[in-house]
């Protein structure tokens, strides 16, 4: 748990025992808890790089309760697959109990232990401890990670037993399921891997369209089998209502098999158990497919083939990377051939994405000047474009062919003042356009069927407050929004139902919406930039404005957030996460590329956008 258990008192000497030749790290704590009741931290030592695997100590003969629970909870951090060592400091029965696949609770900064107050504990041969400290987060057993917040406290209960040659040991009898780790030692030891299903109740094109599920899992722990075995197991709660897997129900990996490993080929064979024998070729390329885009980013050199096998080791089917690709659409689908923005001119404006050259106006009405122009959408085969209005008030939708004109507005707000008008629209996968209307009066999240037509009215019951941005993703079932209660502004992730009417239209609902920023007070802007993952503006409590990514879950992604900007008002995104950030500051339209610096595109413009 490292510098995470370090809160300013002393460091407690470790053995620690380091091969490096073998890639290996043994750790045991022997720092000493009083029993006294002080508060302590429970140390850990230097902790190494995260390629190195990691493993524990078991205890001293002898130890003192102390040491126990130090060891005990050094072990935690480790990376045997079954916590081995881990539960050498466990009574027999205290170890059969135990579940350690539970949950992973992360804290900030470890957990503290409170030596308890029980009489005369030498005497009766009775020790207990207090685990506290500040909740970041829960990590549940289907590995889905979820933002926390709250005191955490547990007990720990340790009694003496018999050793083999009759001396007494001290052993921990009683401890909560699960595990329990500093967040820096979290963000050491799991890495967050999407796996994919395929979107089942929204708008598709001709391809399936897979969903991105992230989930952490332990990275030093043969993570693709980890991996394939969380995807056989069916998505996460969240995300299960809106996804489906082509993988029949119960399908697991042959019992008996242990682990995957991919050959010199980068192929990977995958035997499943006899609930998958029966599947035809179609449904189980589909199935393949899922695993490649699973373990895609898995390895350094990526899964260039998978083989899934019945039972008795014959081929039910093989595909490659490229014919996954045909399967399924992943992430946007189609290459984004532009970047978009509202020039000085008040014209919808373009930029092609890979490119430096000079913005030049849209074809079609929307790029003539004619109608002035606040914010802009691009339909995502990049046809079609959807504007509002400079007073905020009026939503066009017209064709980005050369000579289309321009017709009545599709939508009309009845606020009186301009920032209550319309929000920035989005179109999501299916050629779909949603708004959000910001009327006091009449507050509510619309979507237009195709971009026109009478608006239904999205129902949103978990969400309290005024909707003041919309992005919906590219697999079209989940939405990102920004909502202002009482003068803070958070950014929520919804997940898009669809049911059919009474009337045969149908009924959309955003259920179970999350805070994906829990620690900015106010969030400004925001825009996705991948499978799973937003660029976000906004401030902590107190703070100055930043930009950072955030995954959908609320966890924070690994690697430096975009370079520093002032003055940023609105940011766009690619879920193709090769293309550049684009972003409206104090200093015009700029972008950021792999330079990682910003450059200037233009000084003078507003509303920059990507299709979607």
């Amino acid at each position: 748990m490292g510098a995470d258990r370090d809160l300013g008192g002393r460091r407690r000497p470790m053995r620690v025992m380091t091969y490096v030749g073998c890639g290996t790290i043994l750790l045991a704590g022997c720092a000493s808890m009083p029993d006294s009741g002080d508060l302590r931290d429970v140390k850990a030592s230097q902790r190494p790089d995260a390629q190195v695997r990691v493993f524990a100590m078991p205890p001293r003969e002898n130890a003192p309760p102390e040491e126990i629970v130090q060891g005990f909870l050094e072990a935690l951090t480790s990376d045997e697959p079954e916590f081995d060592t881990a539960r050498k400091y466990l009574t027999e029965d205290a170890s059969k109990n135990w579940q350690p696949e539970r949950s992973t609770t992360v804290l900030a900064n470890g957990p503290t232990a409170w030596a308890e107050h029980s009489g005369s504990r030498e005497a009766t041969g009775d020790y207990a401890y207090a685990l506290t400290g500040d909740k970041v987060a829960e990590v549940d057993e289907q590995f889905a990670y979820e933002p926390a917040e709250g005191p955490y406290k547990k007990r720990v209960h340790l009694t003496e037993q018999k050793g083999a040659d009759g001396s007494k040991q001290w052993r921990i009898d009683y401890l909560p399921q699960g595990v329990v780790l500093g967040n820096s030692d979290f963000q050491r030891r799991y890495v967050s891997v999407n796996k994919y299903y395929f979107a089942s109740n929204s708008p598709t094109a001709d391809r399936l369209g897979t969903v991105a599920d992230p989930v952490y899992v332990r990275q030093q722990v043969d993570p693709v089998t980890q991996m394939v075995k969380a995807l056989l197991n069916g998505p996460t709660s969240w995300l299960k209502p809106v996804v489906r897997s082509r993988f029949p129900t119960g399908t697991a990996l042959k019992k008996g098999v242990k682990t995957l490993t991919p050959d010199d080929q980068n192929r990977l064979t995958v035997p499943l158990n006899k609930k998958a024998e029966g599947v035809g070729q179609t449904q189980c390329a589909e199935m393949a497919a899922q695993l490649i885009f699973t373990l895609k980013d898995l390895t350094p050199t990526g899964i260039n083939e998978v083989e899934l096998q019945r039972p008795d080791g014959s081929q039910l089917c093989a595909i490659k990377e490229g014919e996954a690709e045909i399967i399924a659409s992943h992430g946007t689908g189609q290459r984004v051939q532009y970047e978009y923005f509202i020039d000085g001119e008040k014209r919808l404006v373009r930029i092609p994405a890979d490119t430096e050259q000079q913005a030049e106006p849209v074809p079609g009405a929307l790029g003539a000047g004619d109608t002035a122009l606040r914010t802009a959408a691009v339909s995502r085969n990049e046809e079609s474009a959807a504007g509002v209005s400079l007073d905020g008030r009026s939503l066009y939708v017209g064709s980005l062919a050369s000579g289309a004109s321009l017709g009545d507005p599709v939508l009309q707000s009845k606020s009186k003042a301009e920032n209550d008008g319309l929000t920035t629209p989005s179109w999501d996968a299916g050629g779909d356009l949603w708004v959000a209307d910001r009327d006091p009066k009449n507050s509510r999240l619309l979507l237009l069927e195709e971009g026109g037509g009478e608006p239904l009215e999205v129902k949103a019951p978990g969400v309290e407050g005024r909707i003041e941005a919309v992005r919906v993703a590219a697999d079209g079932v989940r939405i990102a929004l920004i909502v202002e209660k009482e003068g803070k502004t958070s950014l929520l992730m919804g997940r898009i139902e669809r049911q059919n009417g009474s009337d045969g239209r149908p009924v959309v609902t955003i259920h179970e919406p999350r805070s994906v920023a829990p620690q900015l007070e106010e969030v400004t802007a925001m825009s996705w930039a991948g499978d799973s993952r937003l660029v976000v503006v906004g401030q902590e409590e107190g703070g100055v404005q930043q930009i950072r990514y955030v995954q959908v879950d609320g966890s924070t992604p690994v690697g430096a957030p975009p370079a520093a900007l002032t003055g940023v008002e609105e940011i766009a995104a690619s879920e193709d996460e090769r293309l550049p950030l684009v972003a409206h500051s104090e200093d015009g339209i700029v972008q950021l590329s792999s330079s990682a610096q910003w450059q200037k595109v233009v000084k003078t413009g507003t509303a920059p956008v990507y299709p979607g």
